[in-house]
C-alpha cells in the first residue's frame, strides 16, 4: 500500500511538470512571435507597415504577378505620403520612390501605359509623380506628367464635355473617374501650368465633370448617383431613357466623395466652382447618411440594405469615413458629419479589421473589383455587383483607411 502511494505521488509530480513545461513551452512560442507591426503605433501606420509587409516590392501592389502603372499603387502610395510626412521614417519615402523608380525609365517613359487607350484610371499614379517630383527635381518624373496631363487635353468627350472613362467605353462617364483623373488634373495645372488662361481653362474643365455627372447620374429622390452613364444609351447596362446604370455601387460613391474633398485641395479659393462641388458635397453627405447602416458601415448595393446577398463592405466604408472626416475638418461639411465618421470607424475597427498574432494589420470583406460592360459583359445588375470576387486587403479599401486613419487622428 505504501509503495502504492510512493508511485502514485511520484507520478503525479511528473505530470505536474509535465503540464508546467508544456504551460512554459507554449508561453515561450508565443513569445517568439515577432511583432513585424508594432501594436502602440496609430492605425495609419500599422496599416502602411502591414502592406509593406503583404507588398515588398510596391509595383506588386494590388496582389500583381508583374509590375504595371496603374491606379491603386496612386491611391495607396498618397496615403502613405501623408503618413512619411507625420514620421519622417526613410524607409517609407524609399518605398514610394521604389514605384515610380521602377515604372520610369531614364526618358521619362512609363512602363507599360499606353497614351492610346485614353485610360482615366491611369492618370491616378500620376499623383505619386507630383510628390516625388518637387523632392527629388528628377527630370524623367516631370515627363512621365506631362505625358499624364497630355491624356487628359486629349481624351475622348461626351458632346457637353464629360471625359468618357476608357476609349474603350465610348461616351460613358463613371463615378471612378473623377477620382482618377481630376485631383491631378488640377494639382498639376496649379503648380505647372505657367500661362493663366490655360490654368483656368483646366480648372473650369475640372469643375465641369462634377457638373456633369451631378447632371446626368443623381438621381433627384434618393440623392444618390448611378454608377454610370451612357450618353449613346446603346449599352446593355444603360437605361434607355436616362443612360444610366441599374444601381448606387457603394464603392462607385466613394471614389466621387474622395474626388470632391480632394480636388478641393486644389482649386483656388476664388473659383466660382468651389462653391458648386462644395454644394454637391454637402448634397452627397446627406444622401449617403440615409443609407449607413447601425453597425455604422455602408452595404454594397448602398439602398438595398436588406436584400439576400448584399454585404456590408469595406472599401466604400473607408471611403465614407475618409470624405466625412476630412469635410468636416476642411470646413466643407457641417460638425455633425464627424460624428457620422467616427461611427463608421468604429464599426470598420469592430466588424472588419482583423490582426494577426505578427501584429499584421488585415482588412476584410472587400469588393475585389467592378465594373461595366467589358469582356466578360458587366451588367450592372444588383447580381453581378453582389457576386463580383470578396477578399481581403484589397488596395482600394487599406489606402482610405489609413486616410480616414489619419484624418481622425486614430
Amino acid at each position: 500500500m505504501k509503495t502504492s502511494t510512493k508511485y502514485i505521488a511520484l507520478f503525479t509530480l511528473a505530470l505536474s511538470l509535465t503540464v508546467t513545461s508544456c504551460k512554459k513551452n507554449k508561453a515561450e512560442e508565443t513569445a517568439k512571435v515577432e511583432k513585424i507591426v508594432p501594436e502602440n503605433l496609430k492605425w495609419s501606420e500599422r496599416m502602411m507597415l502591414s502592406e509593406m509587409e503583404r507588398f515588398p516590392k510596391p509595383s506588386l501592389l494590388d496582389f500583381r504577378t508583374s509590375p504595371k502603372w496603374s491606379y491603386t499603387p496612386g491611391l495607396v502610395l498618397s496615403a502613405f505620403a501623408k503618413v512619411y510626412e507625420k514620421t519622417n521614417h526613410k524607409k517609407y519615402f524609399d518605398y514610394i520612390y521604389a514605384y515610380a523608380d521602377e515604372l520610369i525609365d531614364s526618358t521619362g517613359s512609363i512602363a507599360t501605359y499606353k497614351l492610346e487607350k485614353q485610360n482615366l484610371d491611369m492618370i491616378k499614379s500620376g499623383d505619386v509623380l507630383l510628390y516625388l517630383y518637387p523632392k527629388t527635381k528628377e527630370e524623367r518624373f516631370l515627363k512621365a506628367m506631362q505625358t499624364l496631363n497630355s491624356q487628359m487635353e486629349s481624351q475622348p468627350k461626351t458632346s457637353d464635355g464629360g471625359y468618357w472613362h476608357k476609349e474603350i467605353y465610348p461616351h460613358q462617364m463613371w463615378l471612378d473617374g473623377l477620382y482618377m483623373a481630376e485631383p491631378f488634373h488640377a494639382q498639376y495645372a496649379r503648380d505647372f501650368i505657367k500661362d493663366e488662361a490655360e490654368k483656368q481653362k483646366i480648372y473650369n474643365d475640372v469643375v465641369l465633370q462634377f457638373d456633369l455627372i451631378q447632371k446626368h447620374s443623381r438621381d433627384e429622390k434618393s440623392g444618390l448617383l448611378y454608377h454610370g452613364w451612357d450618353e449613346s444609351k446603346e449599352q446593355r447596362w444603360a437605361n434607355k431613357e436616362t443612360g444610366n446604370s441599374q444601381h448606387f455601387w457603394s464603392r462607385g460613391m466613394g471614389w466621387y466623395g474622395m474626388a470632391m474633398v480632394d480636388v478641393l485641395d486644389f482649386l483656388p479659393e476664388n473659383h466660382p466652382g468651389r462653391a458648386h462641388i462644395i454644394k454637391y458635397l454637402n448634397q452627397f453627405a446627406e444622401a449617403i447618411i440615409k443609407v449607413q447602416d447601425e453597425s455604422g458601415l455602408w452595404w454594397q448595393v448602398l439602398d438595398q440594405g436588406n436584400r439576400e446577398g448584399n454585404y456590408l463592405e469595406a472599401t466604400g466604408t473607408t471611403m465614407f469615413t475618409y470624405t466625412f472626416a476630412k469635410g468636416v475638418r476642411k470646413g466643407y461639411l457641417d460638425k455633425k458629419y464627424l460624428e457620422v465618421a467616427e461611427k463608421a470607424y468604429a464599426g470598420l475597427l469592430e466588424n472588419l479589421i482583423t490582426v494577426e498574432e505578427n501584429g499584421v494589420v488585415n482588412l476584410n470583406k472587400c469588393c475585389g473589383v467592378a465594373g461595366l460592360g467589358g469582356k466578360p459583359y458587366r451588367d450592372g445588375s444588383y447580381e453581378y455587383y453582389i457576386n463580383e470576387m470578396i477578399r481581403s486587403n484589397d488596395p482600394k479599401g487599406t489606402g482610405p483607411f489609413i486616410l480616414a486613419s489619419l484624418e481622425l487622428n486614430k
